[in-house]
């Protein structure tokens, strides 16, 4: 079983024009419907009982329920797949599954087992370098894109085709953990993601991604130096830009999780007219995999009436048995026939029903790849070669977490010769850290190529703070009326705002007026924030970076690169932590920004010049460039 924990929401789409110029699909014509959607992320690895923040690819599967039937895309969160032919699918999931001798990991990918396959199957590599990425731990479900990862097909009204590539965008911009708090998070909070996505819902903060299209004539299917049909392979940005065509958004939480999150059924074959399918081997074993696997998980062929997968549309099929029928079907069930007038008979083709496209096919059919689909190394070096510095050491440090794990050496080292052949230093410096020996340089002549689009660096979002969590460190003696005025600012610029104390209940300001906590330290950790305030209290107060707690709090943070700032005394915490390199403020410099850490040591209501300074260090999220502290 795949996808077993997972999340999911109700909402709508929206499309911004009509796409009648390359697609008849009904749902993708007037800006003024709003086709009911439902949306379920996922893991793909762990059983239901794993933690949110693995290592993994997140599911993305859409189900619109349109005038014309359901139609699902079901995708991913990395725009390409492990594998090039459905006809691997069992060894894939065999490999990347806890191994059968002793069910272990849990919720991680397979150690030995995966790396053996990898290292035998170099198509991997292109998604295996997502894989190691932070795109594999996303902050949250609201910061994540979503691929149709397929080359599909739309149909116009006149029946001419267009291949298509579906992208999902968040507003909110791509956002992700870096692992030594996705580790943490599956500690301190298991349901770290699915949580984040109920909450902001049910706060109002209705997460919204926009619908993007590639989309490519079907005269220009051999105009690029790979097979567009091939699932391991991306259209770089440059070449064929992504075009925007519609929103979606998430307004309603499930009522009850069993009945509708964990029944609903995606289908890659569910689709409706204006949208067909290509000639791509692994969509088309997906076509028959997820099937199968409905039938098993949902305990017959009839889980298309349960409600959250029911049209809204009337859908007549000759299918009429098994278990879970609900309805009582009268006359026959064949077509053709002449006891029951013919009827149920087969719709037309009258521009409502849905009919294939025609594609003249010449040849003999064989079970062997294209030529086309033999280069595996051109795109794993692209994205590598698309990293900023920060990207490519965390996926150094990736790789050697996960082959430092497998303990047959010589799959260590076969993996190491896979990476030479994408990237030279790469592959060294994993070697280096896993106890193999580096590859020659000769054996890494790679394709130099880059696409800016591929790098997170490029998709931090629009600049807004909604719905950023900011922990406030407060305690007794902290001047209150200064709390207050930086979280009313912060309040209305959209971020949610909690002040954090040694224990529960309340402290007591300089004012002398109880000033509420809403979290005890302990209960919880700098890895479920975004970024950390330091009030001060009055002059000549001592730090409380004594506190293990705060000390501890306020390094992770800063060593996770978020945002940290400090009012007045609470300076004096940041100082003890030591920063090397950091400027922090002084009494003659008093708001003063250094990557990410914004300070002012005056006293009194935090000034509107530091909170504009802290709001614009939380809008840019991470700073990877800050030297590491001395404490």
């Amino acid at each position: 079983m795949v996808h077993a924990r997972g999340a999911g929401a109700y909402g709508y789409f929206e499309p911004y024009e009509s796409c009648a110029e390359f697609t008849r699909a009904g749902f993708l014509q007037d800006p003024a419907v709003k086709t009911p959607v439902f949306v379920r992320f996922s893991t793909v690895q762990g059983p239901k009982g794993s933690a949110d923040t693995v290592r993994d690819v997140r599911g993305f599967a859409t189900k619109f329920y349109t005038s014309e039937g359901n139609y699902d895309l079901v995708g991913n969160n990395f725009p390409v797949f492990f594998i090039q032919d459905g006809i691997k699918f069992p060894d894939f999931v065999h490999a990347l599954k806890p191994e059968p001798h002793n069910d272990m990991p849990t919720g991680a990918s397979a150690h030995d087992t995966l790396w053996d396959f990898v290292s035998l199957q170099p198509e991997t590599l292109h998604a295996i370098m997502w894989l190691m990425s932070d795109r594999a731990i996303p902050r949250s479900y609201r910061m994540m894109q979503g691929f149709g990862v397929h080359t599909f097909r739309f149909v116009n009204a006149e029946g001419r085709g267009t291949f298509v590539k579906f992208h999902w965008k968040p507003r909110l911009g791509v956002h992700s953990l870096v692992w030594d708090e996705a580790q943490e998070c599956q500690g301190r909070n298991p349901d770290f993601n699915r949580g984040d996505l109920w909450d902001a819902i049910e706060a109002g903060e209705y997460p919204e991604w926009e619908l993007g299209v590639q989309l490519v004539p079907e005269e220009d299917e051999f105009a690029f130096d790979f097979d567009l049909l091939d699932a391991t392979k991306i259209i770089p940005e440059e070449q064929v830009p992504v075009r925007p065509i519609g929103r979606m958004v998430l307004n309603r939480n499930p009522e009850n999780f069993f009945a509708e999150t964990e029944q609903v059924a995606f289908h890659t074959a569910n689709v409706v007219p204006g949208i067909d399918f290509t000639n791509d081997p692994l969509l088309q074993a997906r076509n028959f995999s997820y099937l199968d696997t409905q039938l098993i998980r949902l305990g017959g062929p009839n889980f298309s009436q349960l409600p959250v997968n029911r049209p809204v549309a009337p859908v007549r099929t000759n299918q009429r048995d098994g278990y879970h029928q609900s309805a009582i079907h009268r006359g026959t069930n064949y077509f053709p026939n002449s006891l029951g007038g013919g009827c149920p008979a087969h719709a037309g083709a009258d521009g409502h029903a849905f009919t294939h496209y025609a594609e003249r096919v010449d040849g003999h059919k064989i079970r062997r790849r294209s030529p086309s689909f033999q280069d595996h190394y051109s795109q794993p070096a692209l994205f590598w070669n698309s990293m900023a510095d920060w990207e490519k050491q965390h996926i150094v440090e990736a790789f050697r977490f996960e082959l430092g794990k497998v303990d047959a050496r010589t799959v260590r080292a076969r993996t190491v010769e896979q990476l030479a052949k994408v990237d030279g230093e790469l592959a060294a410096e994993v070697a280096r850290g896993i106890g193999v020996p580096e590859p020659s340089s000769a054996s890494a002549e790679t394709s130099k190529l880059s696409s800016p689009a591929l790098s997170l660096e490029s998709l931090r979002g629009n600049g807004s703070i909604r719905t950023r969590q900011i922990a406030v460190l407060v305690s007794d003696s902290i001047d209150a009326e200064q709390v207050s005025s930086v979280r009313q600012a912060l309040a209305a610029e959209g971020a949610i705002v909690e002040a954090l104390a040694a224990t529960d209940g309340g402290i007591q300001g300089t004012d002398g007026e109880l000033y509420t906590v809403d979290r005890a330290l302990p209960t919880v950790a700098s890895v479920l924030y975004d970024a950390v305030l330091l009030p001060g209290g009055p002059v000549g107060t001592p730090p409380t970076a004594a506190d293990p707690d705060i000390a501890r709090f306020v390094r992770d943070a800063y060593r996770h690169g978020k945002p940290v700032g400090a009012l007045g005394s609470g300076v004096g915490i940041l100082s003890a932590l030591e920063p090397e390199g950091v400027r922090l403020s002084t009494e003659f410099h008093r708001v003063v920004t250094d990557r990410g850490v914004v300070t002012d040591t005056s006293p009194g209501t935090a000034s509107e010049e530091f909170t504009r300074a802290f709001v614009a260090a939380i809008a840019g999220h991470r700073y990877w460039d800050r030297p590491p502290t001395r404490h």
